[in-house]
């Protein structure tokens, strides 16, 4: 199929649509088009759709295991005992997972994985900078995101 288009060259349009100065005449263009079948269309957009479902589905499973792994955690923060440390003032187990999960439901969006949750809400205050503190059963300060780390780790671990 070829359609000839009323054109008024211009160095712009040229470059757009790689037009060689000699190849116009009389100032109209000739595009060549493809001929393409309704089947090729139909067949096109089937294929399209099949690949815009496709990571919506493997989406869907990582982020119900990743929901998974960070209500864990969480619980895991609520019922350590421990005393956490945020901005040099002491927080319970349940306080901290509390602020975690309020941080979670922020960046919900920003987490695709476990480990995006450790970073976004059990890493560092994002208005001081400082990193989250626990004092384990043995007295020792340890950096909050490592602990989770750990847990995250031993809880892939284990047989589901």
């Amino acid at each position: 199929m070829v359609d000839i288009v009323n054109y008024r060259a211009t160095k712009a349009t040229e470059w757009r649509y790689g037009i060689d100065r000699q190849a116009r005449s009389a100032d109209c263009l000739i595009v060549m088009k493809p001929d393409i079948s309704p089947v090729a269309h139909l067949l096109a957009a089937l294929l399209t759709a099949f690949l815009m479902i496709m990571p919506t589905a493997g989406q869907s499973a990582q982020t119900g295991d990743t929901d998974k792994a960070v209500q864990h955690l969480m619980n895991y923060v609520s019922g350590s005992g421990l005393t956490f440390i945020r901005n040099a003032s002491s927080y319970t187990s349940t306080e901290a997972a509390e602020h975690m999960n309020k941080k979670y439901q922020h960046f919900k969006a920003d987490i695709k994985t476990a480990e995006d949750f450790i970073e976004l809400c059990a890493t560092k205050s994002i208005l001081s900078g400082k990193p989250y503190l626990l004092i384990d059963k043995e007295g020792h300060e340890v950096r909050t995101s490592e602990w989770l780390k750990a847990e995250l780790a031993a809880y892939r671990n284990r047989p589901q």
